[in-house]
């Protein structure tokens, strides 16, 4: 089994990637961040990001989510994003990291729960706005940035998917795959 991070900044594009990965037999699993979020809007809270509780909401659903599906799963899976991202996160919003997220991080990189190789969607040069996706264009630049060198910090070697056509971004990361597992 091989879990490998998919990971970049808000509006790379990432999502596309994934659901095509999905629809050609690989397993995913979902962001929490965004799901974190939506949850909070939809129980009335605009700004959830704002609570000093929203980083440890975002690890306890990524840890939920990585350990209800690791032991289940008996292939290639792609994870949207994981800790790493969300200590990328606390960066960006200035954010001490909490106990929890370190202790997560520590996990994982103990337990060799994600392969080192990490493929980095890069910018596509615009934002699409959401509800969950409330950044700037030059925001997300700065937060690839944040993104990149918290990840680089930890050892992870990152594959950039470079802005192009939905099918030749899937299929670097297909060929990447292929050519680890082909090594191994």
């Amino acid at each position: 089994m091989s879990n490998f991070i998919l990971t970049g900044t808000p509006g790379s594009g990432k999502t596309a990637i994934l659901r095509q990965l999905e629809i050609h037999g690989y397993a995913v699993v979902e962001e929490a961040a965004t799901d974190v979020i939506a949850l909070h809007h939809a129980l009335g809270h605009r700004e959830p990001w704002r609570d000093p509780d929203f980083i440890d909401r975002i690890v306890d659903l990524q840890r939920k989510r990585q350990l209800t599906v690791g032991p289940m799963i008996h292939r290639t899976t792609f994870f949207d994003r994981s800790p790493v991202c969300t200590l990328a996160l606390s960066r960006h919003l200035s954010l001490a990291a909490p106990r929890p997220l370190l202790d997560e991080i520590d996990r994982v990189l103990t337990d060799h729960v994600y392969e080192r190789t990490v493929f980095f969607v890069r910018s596509q040069g615009f934002v699409q706005a959401t509800a969950a996706r409330r950044i700037s264009l030059e925001d997300s630049h700065v937060f690839e940035q944040i993104h990149e060198d918290t990840y680089r910090s930890l050892g992870f070697e990152l594959i950039a998917v470079a802005p192009d056509r939905l099918p030749a971004r899937v299929a670097v990361v297909e060929d990447v795959v292929e050519g680890l597992r082909r090594k191994s």
